[in-house]
């Protein structure tokens, strides 16, 4: 039995595509059409994620987890041997944590202006600069290591990536944050990344 992971390309369902890739655990994707609230298949979107958006994450079981940072934690903990979030109790799991809620609420959140068409362009600058003010945080953070957590790649990585992918469509330029964009084409080069970008985004 597999997942069902509800994707739009370009989303933050991106995360939760690259943590199944990374874990091995079989699954497939099923498109959303997020102005129809239509499936690729032609379901009711709405009667599998009342909420509206993605990611929903569809267990072998039928149930049904939504909010990125939950599932990319049930990910994880279905795959302990990859160590994408550590061992729950321990201080590298709790940072995990930390990452994956300041990641969601600092710097995802953040960006919603910059996609919104009502909004002015003063409001896109105040976004903007608190972003900047952000990545200069993450930046700091990321000097001198690979990855967020505990030397290795887990899941809030894939949640830091995501986010940055969308800096090249909203100009921002990540050049002035240095550790930030080499974290960025790093993760970049995973065969996860590269799998699930090939996987929503088929040459025509």
């Amino acid at each position: 039995m597999s997942y069902t992971l509800f994707f739009s390309p370009g989303a933050c369902s991106f995360s939760p595509h690259i943590a199944l890739r990374e874990s091995g655990l079989p699954f497939a994707l099923e498109r959303v059409d997020l102005r129809t609230k239509k499936t690729a298949s032609g379901d009711d979107f709405l009667a599998i994620n009342p909420k509206g958006y993605v990611p929903a994450l569809r267990l072998p079981t039928g149930e049904v987890i939504t909010e990125g940072p939950a599932i990319v934690q049930w990910i994880a903990d279905q795959a302990p041997e990859k160590g994408l979030a550590f061992t729950p109790g321990t201080l590298d799991r709790a940072r995990v944590q930390e990452w994956l809620t300041y990641v969601g609420t600092e710097l995802h959140k953040s960006f919603s202006p910059l996609f919104d068409r009502a909004a002015t362009e003063e409001v896109k600058t105040v976004a903007k600069n608190r972003i900047a003010a952000r990545f200069a945080y993450v930046n700091g953070q990321l000097e001198g290591r690979e990855f967020l957590v505990g030397g290795r790649f887990t899941v809030a990585d894939g949640y830091l990536y995501t986010v940055l992918s969308w800096t090249a469509f909203v100009g921002i330029d990540l050049a002035q944050w240095p550790a930030l964009e080499s974290f960025r084409a790093r993760v970049h080069e995973r065969p996860s990344v590269q799998e699930a970008r090939a996987a929503e985004h088929p040459k025509a």
